[in-house]
């Protein structure tokens, strides 16, 4: 993400501690946040700065060239090796840093290549983060006309479970992007002076000047922080600030006083945070807009202009209800994406992507082209999501279906029910193209390998009884072979350049195989039959009738109907 040149002429006031101009204001990298939480206990520390100073340590006695592989890690963590891959894996897809040794890593060397400490020490002390809790709808009369009510599978449910918090007739939606980011910053500028005491070093002297920071270290916090809006020019964390902008590239930066990097960072957080103040206070007060998340869903048309976006955040597609809605490449231009809160719809989102959260939909089709990044898929009840991905994580949903591409383990959190799992069954024209852009490889798919954890996330602001934690969350199943099918992408792409995918780039597992050659026998065998059956025109003519007849009422049986409707209006 490119950002904005910071004016690097030395300031007139002596202070060196200088927020930036207006032009350019700090931001929380929102990814750490949705994507790198793991519901894992023992990741999750009370006192952050007492637990981690001793395993920093630990773990840099065993770092080469200050990195820690999955062995050091699960050692000074008292995790599995399973627990230490994954926070590798992990990581290694929220990194700021895209030619970080670990991001570039093949599957078969995240373990021997491992983190920076100093972004591992980063990664596991935001695991004490506590996510904002989702908010009612102004309007639930108008939410429950389009998602259905409580069912009565929810008496099943654990009484322990934050899904059920969502499952109400009053349904609960996402936080505001702003009320998301001023939640992130006010986090960091609580614990910014432990974060900065983790990446200093001690030298000699009293106070503070007891403690230095090196730019090399202070780049770091770019896991957490950035400059500037996308567009801009800012090529560093450390060129924005005061005390390293005007560094000489071929010299070493002199370390800074890490008082004096905890108070310019306090300094700029508190702006940031006036700044967001400043925008709800006005959007309150000013006209709603079709982006407003308290928007009422109302009929398909007014649904499908409710795909709002911005340049620095990803591109958020809601409320879409009764309908089809397709995006392409052209469209989201390598984005990411958050469907939210859709019902009873085919949504295809045929683009290379980083990262995608699909949230509180249900009774829904969602394709997702290639997410070079991950996927999270969240509070979703009977959906089908079909993905090319690099990392999935399901949480707190039930009675869906995922159809993976996927080349690391499925991660599986929460109060989950009735999930299933299959082999990706699709493809369009340029999927293999956005897959290669993305860095998606065909021959790896872990899609019956899921992973699960907690069913309690640590990591919600929700109370447990005691003894909840150490419930497991509930795997998936696999789709049985004799009930999987294709599913096929209507051809969407007219006047478009088509690509060279011709079929599915995932190799079919050898029961799912069979399963499909079979299907194709019988199905040619039935045409030949029919073909050769002497049939007089009128029977001919009853024949075709009655299959015309049973073909549509299946549309409309199973909503299909609607998107034949859709690509007729396109």
């Amino acid at each position: 993400m490119k950002e904005e040149v910071i004016d690097q002429s030395p300031p007139p006031d002596p202070d060196p501690i200088k927020t930036p101009n207006s032009n350019s204001i700090i931001h929380p990298r929102r990814v750490p946040f949705e994507h790198g939480l793991l519901p894992i206990q023992k990741l999750v520390f009370t006192d952050p700065i007492q637990t981690l100073a001793p395993i920093k340590q630990k773990l840099a006695s065993s770092a080469t060239n200050n990195r820690v592989g999955s062995a050091a890690i699960s050692d000074a963590l008292s995790i599995s090796g399973d627990h230490a891959r994954l926070v590798l894996e992990t990581l290694g897809s929220v990194l700021h840093c895209e030619s970080d040794p670990l991001v570039l890593a093949n599957p078969d060397e995240v373990d021997s290549i491992g983190a920076d400490l100093r972004d591992l020490i980063l990664f596991l002390y935001i695991q004490s983060y506590k996510k904002l809790l989702p908010r009612t709808h102004k309007d639930s009369a108008a939410v429950a006309d389009v998602w259905p009510s409580t069912s009565a599978f929810d008496g099943y449910l654990s009484a322990l479970s934050p899904i059920q918090l969502v499952r109400s007739n009053s349904r609960r939606f996402m936080p505001s992007p702003a009320d998301e980011e001023a939640h992130q910053l006010s986090y960091l500028q609580k614990h910014m002076a432990n974060i900065v005491s983790l990446l200093a070093e001690p030298v000699e002297g009293e106070g503070d000047e007891s403690s230095v920071l090196s730019m090399e270290s202070f780049e770091h916090i770019g896991f957490l922080l950035h400059f500037g809006d996308k567009g801009s020019d800012v090529p560093s964390l450390s060129q924005a600030t005061p005390f390293f902008a005007n560094s000489d590239p071929d010299m070493p930066a002199v370390p800074v006083p890490a008082s004096q990097v905890h108070d310019w960072l306090l300094k700029t957080i508190a702006s940031a945070l006036e700044n967001i103040s400043d925008r709800i206070s006005g959007k309150e007060n000013g006209p709603s807009d079709a982006s407003d998340q308290d928007a009422a869903m109302t009929d398909a048309s007014a649904a499908l202009k409710k795909v709002s976006s911005n340049d620095r955040g990803p591109c958020i597609i809601e409320g879409v209800s009764k309908t089809s809605l397709f995006k392409q490449a052209s469209d989201l231009k390598g984005r990411s994406v958050k469907v939210a809160n859709c019902h009873d719809s085919v949504i295809y989102l045929l683009a290379p992507l980083r990262y995608a959260t699909v949230y509180g939909c249900s009774d829904s089709t969602i394709v997702l082209g290639a997410a070079g990044k991950a996927v999270r898929v969240e509070h979703c009840e009977r959906v089908h999501v079909i993905a090319a991905t690099k990392r999935i994580c399901i949480a707190n949903c039930r009675e869906c279906v995922f159809f993976l591409g996927v080349n690391q383990r499925p991660l599986i959190v929460g109060d989950n029910n009735k999930l299933q799992v299959a082999p990706y069954n699709t493809f369009y024209s340029n999927l293999e193209e956005h897959m290669t852009e993305v860095g998606i490889v065909p021959t790896i798919n872990k899609w019956n390998e899921s992973l699960a954890l907690g069913a309690v996330d640590p990591q919600d602001s929700l109370s447990h009884p005691t003894g909840a934690s150490d419930k497991q969350s509930e795997s998936a199943s696999c789709v049985d072979p004799d009930l999987f099918t294709n599913f096929l992408i209507p051809n969407w792409f007219a006047g478009e350049t088509l690509g060279s995918t011709k079929d599915n780039p995932f190799p079919l597992p050898d029961p799912y195989m069979a399963v499909q050659q079979t299907n194709l026998k019988n199905l040619e065998e039935t045409r030949k039959s029919l073909r050769e059956t002497p049939l007089e025109e009128n029977r001919k003519r009853e024949l075709t009738t009655a299959f015309h007849i049973h073909f549509k009422d299946w549309l409309y049986a199973s909503g299909n109907i609607r998107q034949l409707y859709c690509l007729q209006g396109d």
